[in-house]
């Protein structure tokens, strides 16, 4: 099974970095395809970044692509997002998601964190 805990949201000024964690208790990390969601509020969540089960692969959407970096680490069934340049319309409660089968790119994710805040102040 699939437990997903994330942690390192937080407050920070435009322009600002943070970094996210989201950590897996299962023993199957590695055979998941991982994500980064948010939701803004009153939006609807969206897709972050993407990286594959191997971590070979990676995918962003437009919107933070050159700021935000995933990867994960499956010998400490660990993904991190490093946000940099933060803006305020990052702004959102982010989800890290696992996922078991292809394509990577996907909404249809099937566990899913709480979330954690971020706030971008301009």
């Amino acid at each position: 099974q699939v437990h997903l805990v994330e942690s390192g949201g937080g407050l920070v000024q435009a322009g600002g970095s943070l970094r996210l964690s989201c950590a897996d208790s299962g023993r199957t990390f590695s055979t998941y395809h991982m994500g980064w969601f948010r939701q803004a509020p009153g939006k609807e969540r969206t897709i972050v970044a993407v990286i594959s089960a191997s971590g070979d692969s990676t995918n962003y959407a437009d919107s933070v692509k050159g700021r935000f970096t995933i990867s994960r680490d499956n010998a400490k069934n660990m993904v991190y997002l490093q946000m940099n340049s933060l803006k305020p319309e990052d702004t959102a409660v982010y989800y890290c998601a696992a996922r078991r089968w292809r394509p990577v790119w996907s909404n249809a994710y099937a566990y899913w964190g709480q979330g954690t805040q971020v706030n971008v102040s301009s």
